[in-house]
């Protein structure tokens, strides 16, 4: 198995009760700002069915519609989704996707065989789905009671930045409402993964966070 190093702890959040929750982290990491392993948003949240639950990791933000076709998943970066199921911020289970020739794989939710900044890919027969191409009806694969996509999204962050940066600098009292969106038209590459509620714990808290891994 390949030993996999940490690049990037791009975004952490608390998912209390199976709620919706998410955190981003737009521009501000410089010391992975535009590359291919800078994650922009994470997101969880109940799934169409009441019974699952969605992780959705979104890369390689401020993507031009012009540019999008021709940007690819990194196959160097493995994409870890951490889930602490005892309130001790320390993974008690894991979900990883790492890209290859046109798929994205997927594996877990399984217990790690290590925790911390280094991972080994899990020992076990991955699920994997078509990275959908820019402008494609979107690839869902369907298995185990689990639902997978990895392809280009419109990025579904809204944020004024000029406006932060004006109240940052103390020159404006506050935001505007609606404000300007940053990141209209602009796109992301986005992994999506549904699971079953009863395969990371179906009721009580759990924390999760989102590593991106370099080789």
């Amino acid at each position: 198995m390949k030993k996999m190093k940490t690049y990037l702890l791009a975004s952490a959040c608390a998912l209390i009760g199976m709620g919706v929750l998410l955190s981003a982290d737009h521009i501000d990491a410089p010391a992975v700002q535009s590359t291919t392993s800078d994650i922009t948003d994470f997101y969880a949240f109940q799934g169409e069915n009441a019974n699952s639950i969605a992780f959705v990791v979104n890369y390689q933000g401020l993507l031009s519609p012009a540019s999008t076709g021709a940007t690819t998943f990194d196959e160097n970066v493995l994409t870890e989704i951490n889930i602490d199921t005892d309130g001790d911020n320390i993974e008690d289970l894991v979900i990883q996707a790492i890209p290859r020739d046109g798929k994205m794989y997927f594996f877990g939710p399984s217990a790690p065989s290590q925790t911390g900044l280094n991972s080994t890919v899990l020992d076990e027969t991955p699920q994997s789905v078509a990275i959908t191409a820019y402008g494609e009806t979107a690839k869902i694969e369907t298995a185990n009671g689990m639902k997978f996509f990895a392809g280009p999204r419109d990025d579904p962050f809204f944020m004024d930045f000029a406006r932060y940066s004006e109240i940052i600098g103390g020159t404006a009292p506050g935001f505007n409402d609606p404000g300007d969106d940053t990141f209209a038209g602009t796109n992301v590459m986005s992994i999506v993964v549904e699971v079953p509620k009863n395969s990371i714990g179906s009721t009580g808290t759990i924390n999760t966070w989102v590593e991106s891994k370099m080789k």
